[in-house]
């Protein structure tokens, strides 16, 4: 284990404020922080074991340096109590307990900064807060934040990609692979860092989990840098590529001015990862909802139909299928403008209102930061068109729009996602984000905020069996990592044995039928839940698979990790008022064989949907034992469905 510069402090005492410390309410999760030589620094353990060793705390700015040369003015402890609740999310009421370290400090010039530490059970959030007598605003030119693991952590971290890559110039957009254990240190495929949320096993001592929130018009999306060979990643401002080179990289804003809030999630166990409520519980809504917002599925042409399907028929016979399953919603995706035209819009969508069902429709976002030819064009990007756009959609009784491919993270992209939200809540208009940033905290900051995308989601099994043979082992990723910091819109559950309208034809299915099921739950989306499904799927597919899909709900109330190890095999439980759902999924090469533990069913009956050695789908009865122990058994790339009655 590398040497601990901040226990060399400590030891002697050389700093002009000793180390402070706080703790979470049980006391496992301990922050430690200090000025070493006026630098000021941190280290993490839980349970006694280092987490974090050393790491680097501070700003560099326009105003001055708040990195170095700096003087301890005070610190100050202080509890957190609060509860709030999520409309759109894992768990919908929140009990956040917390203790929060204050520590200021003077720069050279006087202008002072507040370093901020709150710990709960097993997260912390930390930001800076600078304030000036003598100064209304700055430029944050580097955040120095840096998180030092111990040198045997292995890595599950996903990289950055350059801006403007990828097909039309739509990168980057939080579509990468994530490693696998792989050593610190490692370069990342592109040499430019890793994006958030990042997930670092630190051996038999645990788990962390690190990511961003609390990201508005105020700050810019950062990102990890490169990491050392000694296990040091630090914080990254956005590329100067990005957005097609409009805006800059930096951050500025007014005094005081709050940074965003990044994010450490520590277990023992993946529980705490899985479980975590660190991107919601330091932000708050920065608008009221202008209604209420109904969560929902949704049917989804484009998926396997693709773009030729963006036309009138098509579009009917998916509000049909929509209205057969008793789902809320359709997305009529890219190219509606052109091949289904403004003209038309009204009456289709009259049509799929009088089936009962509302829509969501597609925007290219648009301004200058990418190529890509599906349309509408520019209806997004700027506030005249937007709101125009916007009041249009309301007279038709639109509920909801897709945006995609954006271009970046800087604090200018921020500000155009912040606008279309906050002027599509004045029209009543849930938004869902696609070929974008991870959203930081956005389900509670903006409540008209759907679901993102922001992750190697369902078009790339369409387009390369390579991703279509890795299925499974991304939904042994996704739960630990990506989903568990944010709703994701993964788009997924398909019956076709083949990615395409046939079925026959086009990239082959390597998963089973109880696997796709079990993803319906797996996967938290947030207000909607898009899902593969196709017309032909109502006549191939058993009731008891068909009856699952037409009440899976798509928000819950409670989300427990029940077991699973990443890259290998995942076990997540939902509970939505009564009812438990807990989805189960195999990415070994094996049979696997799991006794889950679910002491508080214990005696409960239960339905069960799972493989056959046909790689078939099943539905038994099943119970948990007096021990609260239940068996089920996955096919290779295969998964079950549990859920009481």
């Amino acid at each position: 284990m590398k040497k601990s510069t901040l226990a060399v402090a400590l030891l002697s005492l050389s700093t002009a404020l000793a180390g402070q410390e706080v703790k979470g309410p049980d006391g496992a999760l301990s922050v430690q922080v200090e000025l070493a030589n006026g630098s000021p620094v941190y280290a993490v353990s839980y349970n006694g074991k280092a987490m974090l060793e050393s790491s680097p705390l501070g700003l560099v700015t326009s105003i001055g340096d708040f990195s170095k040369g700096l003087t301890a003015v005070s610190h100050q402890v202080q509890p957190i109590d609060e509860t709030y609740t999520m409309p759109h999310a894992k768990v919908s009421r929140i009990h956040y307990q917390a203790n929060e370290l204050v520590c200021k400090y003077l720069n050279a010039t006087g202008d002072t900064l507040q370093i901020i530490f709150r710990v709960s059970k097993n997260d912390i959030a930390q930001a800076y807060r600078i304030t000036s007598p003598k100064r209304t605003h700055c430029t944050i030119e580097k955040e120095l934040t840096g998180f030092d693991f111990p040198s045997h952590a292995t890595t599950f971290i996903t990289p950055q990609a350059p801006a403007g890559d990828g097909w039309m110039g739509t990168k980057p957009s939080y579509e990468e692979e994530y490693t696998i254990e792989e050593a610190l240190g490692t370069p990342s495929k592109y040499k430019l860092g890793y994006t958030f949320p990042a997930l670092f096993h630190i051996g038999n001592d645990g788990w962390v989990l690190l990511s961003e929130t609390g990201v508005s018009s105020q700050y810019a999306g950062t990102k990890l840098s490169e990491g050392t060979k000694d296990g040091l990643y630090s914080i990254s401002f956005p590329e100067k590529e990005e957005n097609g080179g409009m805006g800059d990289a930096t951050v500025t804003a007014a005094i005081p001015l709050l940074t965003s809030w990044k994010t450490i999630t520590v277990g023992e166990t993946l529980k705490p990862i899985v479980e975590t409520t660190s991107a919601y519980d330091n932000v708050r809504p920065l608008y009221e909802p202008s209604q209420v917002y109904k969560p929902g599925r949704a049917t989804w042409s484009w998926i396997l139909w693709q773009d030729r399907s963006c036309n009138y028929q098509d579009q009917k016979t998916f509000i049909d299928l929509a209205a057969d399953m008793g789902y809320e919603y359709i997305l009529i995706d890219a190219l509606w403008d052109k091949q289904i035209g403004y003209e038309n819009m009204p009456s289709l969508i009259a049509y799929a209102q009088s089936r009962g069902v509302d829509v969501y429709l597609w925007y290219n976002s648009n301004g200058s930061w990418n190529d890509a030819p599906q349309g509408p064009h520019h209806r997004m990007d700027t506030a005249p068109a937007r709101r125009k756009e916007m009041a249009w959609m309301k007279t038709l009784g639109v509920k909801g729009i897709k945006v995609d491919f954006f271009g970046g993270d800087k604090q200018t992209t921020m500000k155009l996602y912040e606008d279309i939200l906050t002027d599509a809540n004045e029209y009543g208009i849930g938004v869902v984000f696609h070929g974008c940033t991870l959203p930081r905290g956005w389900e509670r900051m903006y409540p008209n905020h759907m679901s993102s995308e922001a992750a190697l989601v369902s078009e790339n099994l369409v387009f390369s069996q390579y991703h279509a043979d890795r299925e499974a082992q991304k939904s042994t990723l996704y739960p630990f990592i990506r989903n568990a910091v944010s709703a994701m819109d993964f788009g997924g559950v398909f019956f076709n044995k083949h990615f395409s309208k046939d079925g026959v034809s086009g990239v082959e299915r390597k998963t089973t039928d109880a696997f796709q099921i079990a993803t319906s739950v797996l996967y938290q989306s947030g207000g909607v839940q898009h899902f593969g499904l196709t017309p032909n799927n109502l006549k191939e597919q058993p009731h008891f698979i068909l009856d699952f899909m037409k009440n899976v709900p798509v928000v819950w109330d409670e989300t427990r990790f029940i077991d699973g190890y990443p890259g290998k095999y995942s076990v997540i439980a939902r509970r939505y008022g009564n009812q438990w759902y807990i989805a189960a999924t195999n990415a070994t090469d094996k049979v696997l064989k799991l006794d889950l533990s679910l002491p508080w069913l214990s005696g409960q009956s239960l339905s069960i949907i799972g493989d056959n050695e046909a790689r078939t789908a099943d539905f038994k009865q099943g119970s948990v034992n007096k021990k609260g122990t239940l068996t089920i058994e996955m096919q290779p790339m295969g998964g079950a469905m549990v859920f009481t009655k």
